[in-house]
């Protein structure tokens, strides 16, 4: 890398924005942290994106403004007062970073805002790429919403939408699946044969570098590991190396009444992701077996 850059970066404390954080600054950039609290840190700088509020400043200074900020969409159940935080919370984020790059007398090269597989809905039988239409359900309602927000940092601004799949990390979407598998009640959900959009922890926060520091891709661009699984195959996995059983199946009809859109769009829904656009750009996939993904989650590998 030829090249050092500043970096702000929103949602810098969670599961992705720690290991992107760790890659970034191994790598050695300068990463500033946005936080909603008096800034303890030199490298912290504060912002309230509930009313809108970003020191310009803070912009002005940055070569790369990364947003991953957001409520998570694991945390169950959806009601609908959390469905609504799902939306502002991500809507408001970027509002407030877009509206910040609008005033810069400096703009960043890039705004690189997190996205998700969601888009696409439920989609049995397709292979989706970044061309692929919006599909059905509220996560591609909020895709799209989400998505338009940070679009208008364009044309300032380089805009790439990182679409991503299941996260397989220390928490996150990969919590609820390691705690059936804990309790030795994993089975099929559903049919099980639905395919699951999946990538290591380590190579969502690397595609997300790879998007950072160059500057050929733009728009959404998807990041999915490219050995698409079925929810049996990553299930069974998981419960194989954490050595339990995998014996119990759970109804569709079952996931549904007890989780409603959640159960539907988390659980339930076919997406079979093609991330050749990102593999074409150059970038190479560390974990490309479900196996190598899972082992590298639970600290095996």
């Amino acid at each position: 890398m030829s090249e050092q850059l500043t970096i702000v970066i929103a949602g810098a404390s969670g599961m992705i924005g720690s290991e992107l954080t760790r890659q970034l600054e191994s790598a050695g950039h300068t990463v500033i942290r946005l936080v909603r609290h008096p800034t303890h840190h030199p490298k912290e700088r504060q912002w309230d994106p509930e009313v809108g509020w970003l020191n310009v400043a803070t912009i002005d200074a940055a070569d790369v403004v990364i947003n991953l900020s957001g409520a998570s969409i694991s945390k169950l159940p959806w009601t609908l007062a959390y469905k609504k935080q799902i939306l502002s919370s991500r809507v408001q984020a970027t509002n407030t970073i877009t509206a910040a790059i609008a005033k810069s007398q400096n703009p960043p090269t890039t705004l690189l805002n997190a996205s998700a597989v969601g888009f696409y809905g439920d989609r049995p039988g397709q292979v989706l790429t970044e061309q692929s239409a919006k599909g059905e359900g509220f996560l591609a309602r909020v895709v799209e919403t989400w998505e338009r927000a940070a679009l208008k940092a364009s044309p300032r601004t380089r805009v790439v939408l990182a679409r991503t799949g299941l996260v397989l990390g220390d928490g996150g979407a990969l919590k609820p699946l390691e705690l059936l598998s804990k309790l030795g009640v994993a089975g099929p959900l559903g049919s099980g044969q639905q395919i699951w959009p999946w990538i290591s922890l380590h190579d969502e926060a690397a595609a997300l570098v790879h998007l950072a520091t160059r500057s050929s891709l733009a728009g959404p661009v998807n990041l999915a590991a490219p050995a698409p699984v079925t929810a049996n195959e990553l299930s069974k996995t998981l419960a194989e190396e954490l050595k339990r059983p995998f014996w119990l199946p759970v109804p569709s009809w079952a996931i549904k009444t007890v989780l409603a859109d959640a159960g539907k769009e988390l659980l339930l829904s076919d997406q079979n992701v093609s991330s050749q656009l990102l593999v074409a750009d150059g970038f190479e996939f560390r974990d490309r077996s479900v196996d190598e993904g899972i082992a590298a989650a639970l600290g095996t590998s």
